[in-house]
């Protein structure tokens, strides 16, 4: 005998509505709260390092190798942080698109090198001419590259575009042989940005 409601026998299961499924309705019932935190949980101290260690070495991985081919197809999107943006976009292209005597400086102090191990004053005063000429042309070029790409990028993106750290980026990137540059070279020689 039922107190309240209408009473039930055991062997009669419960109706189940059958439900039609619907265009962009969800067409299934919402998780309950307590089994969404309770999937979402993990322990503050793993109990299988080496797995863990393994998840976290793939992870770390996968990242760099999303980072490698950003620097050599140029996509913004996954550059390291001080690569990024349209400002050292600029800088680079400019920098690309330019011949810099920086370049060969490397190459030149190689020489130099070579030079300095031969024991004869002739050859010494010869490789030190060469290396204080080098420098000072290096400098040189260097000072007009960067008076050209901060008046053209001042002209482009404002007064207060260029903050700290652009001289020192467009410098480095001067002095890196063009093909060994990461983000590698999106222009051709002459191609400068506008």
């Amino acid at each position: 005998m039922a107190v309240f409601g209408r009473g039930r026998t055991g062997d009669e299961a419960p109706e189940v509505e059958e439900r039609q499924e619907r265009d962009g309705a969800k067409n299934r019932p919402t998780p309950k709260r307590r089994d969404q935190e309770a999937a979402r949980k993990r322990p503050l101290v793993v109990t299988d390092r080496k797995e863990a260690k393994r998840q976290d070495r793939l992870k770390r991985r996968e990242q760099l190798a999303r980072t490698r081919r950003a620097l050599e197809t140029g996509d913004e999107a996954h550059l390291p942080p001080r690569d990024k943006g349209p400002v050292r976009r600029f800088i680079r292209d400019y920098v690309d698109a330019r011949r810099n005597i920086a370049e060969l400086l490397l190459p030149v102090m190689l020489v130099v090198l070579a030079l300095s191990l031969v024991r004869n004053q002739l050859v010494f005063s010869i490789s030190v001419l060469l290396t204080w000429t080098s420098v000072f042309v290096v400098a040189v070029d260097t000072f007009l590259m960067w008076r050209g790409l901060k008046r053209k990028a001042v002209e482009k993106f404002g007064a207060d575009a260029l903050g700290r750290g652009s001289g020192y980026y467009a410098v480095l990137r001067a002095f890196q042989m063009r093909r060994q540059r990461m983000p590698r070279a999106q222009v051709e020689r002459g191609q400068y940005p506008t």
